[in-house]
């Protein structure tokens, strides 16, 4: 570990990046705790100033899928936003899942405890919200409740105990790291499809790359609210669509599809985040809510070829909204969740 600390610690100019192999023993040592607190940290900071390669964020997700559970339940789209959480903007994500699985697109969702650098709300807090403990979830009852229903949540910490024995560094450090991203891309039901928020532009090339390395039949990289993966809905939002190793830009405006909608201001709380999300799974939502979930959920449709186009996704989405079969769904997904939560852990 301490030569791998030489390469990418020279600072700015000297550091160099590693190649694949050099970042397999730096995320072995790492992930393992092979490698003491002290250089695990080093590595972290050093990268953040480097900036991390596609081929090193690759090691880091191939270790990390090496020591998690992770199993073909469903093959559908896996959505994949920060961990870090959100402060300022709707979780559009949590109920478009129930909409993409009455329309029989299997979905994904997993998350933690906030993590630095936001110390945002998380799919964790909504979940808490909604009288379901993630934590004490069993493995057989996620699954059993995903088959039931479409949508599995995974417990990432439960699911990759690795992640959870390097929370505690992660705080004291309180910036992103590699795993901000490589925790997002476990994927732990080998979906072919993904949906990826990132925050910054410059760093769509290399995710784009990533996805490809990867080996996602279809992926969308979205600069989305808050680096999260849901679409804009009062503003159009830059994505990137990669299929067959490329990477084309997609600006998506949802003025297009008569959907542009100022926002309301709010004060987002986890109670607040999940009374919105059922009211829009109740069809009495906020127009700007629903029509930004609408706009989600046909894109993504889109993306794993259940239509083909947005506008064929809207009209799916709208009339499976006003039937009320979503809001039926979730209320399955929860009674099932909430019930196995009230139990005792086992795995």
């Amino acid at each position: 570990m301490t030569n791998l600390l030489k390469e990418v610690g020279r600072g700015k100019r000297g550091a160099r990046d590693l190649c694949y192999d050099e970042a397999l023993l730096a995320a072995d040592a790492i992930l393992d705790l092979k490698a003491t607190p002290a250089q695990i940290g080093a590595f972290f900071i050093a990268e953040r100033i480097k900036m991390e390669s596609v081929e090193e964020i690759e090691a880091f997700v191939t270790v990390c899928r090496k020591h998690a559970h992770r199993l073909p339940i469903q093959q559908g789209l896996d959505c994949a936003g920060p961990y870090d959480g959100r402060k300022k903007s709707f979780f559009a994500t949590f109920p478009a899942a129930f909409l993409l699985a009455t329309a029989g697109l299997p979905i994904t969702l997993h998350g933690a405890a906030a993590l630095p650098p936001k110390w945002g709300i998380t799919l964790h807090d909504l979940l808490h919200e909604s009288g379901i403990d993630a934590d004490r979830l069993s493995r057989d009852q996620i699954v059993k409740a995903a088959k039931d229903t479409g949508v599995l949540y995974v417990p990432a910490e439960e699911w990759c105990p690795q992640l959870r024995a390097l929370r505690s560094i992660r705080i004291e450090l309180g910036m992103r790291t590699v795993l901000n991203t490589a925790e997002k891309l476990i994927d732990y039901s080998h979906s072919p499809f993904l949906v990826f928020g990132i925050y910054h532009n410059t760093v769509s090339a290399r995710m784009a790359q990533l996805a490809t390395n990867l080996e996602y039949t279809r992926a969308l990289i979205v600069q989305g609210m808050e680096g999260s993966e849901d679409l804009f809905i009062e503003r159009p939002t830059r994505t990137y669509l990669v299929t067959d190793g490329e990477s084309k830009l997609h600006m998506i405006d949802p003025d297009t599809y008569g959907l542009e909608t100022p926002l309301p201001k709010m004060e987002w709380t986890p109670a607040e985040q999940l009374r919105v999300s059922e009211s829009v799974l109740q069809g009495r939502g906020h127009l700007a809510f629903v029509n930004q979930v609408l706009l989600n959920a046909a894109v993504r449709l889109q993306l794993a070829e259940k239509v083909e186009s947005i506008e064929e996704g809207l009209y799916t989405c709208k009339a499976l909204l006003d039937d009320g079969a979503p809001w039926e769904l979730y209320r399955k997904w929860q009674n099932a969740l909430q019930a196995e939560s009230a139990l005792p852990c086992s795995s």
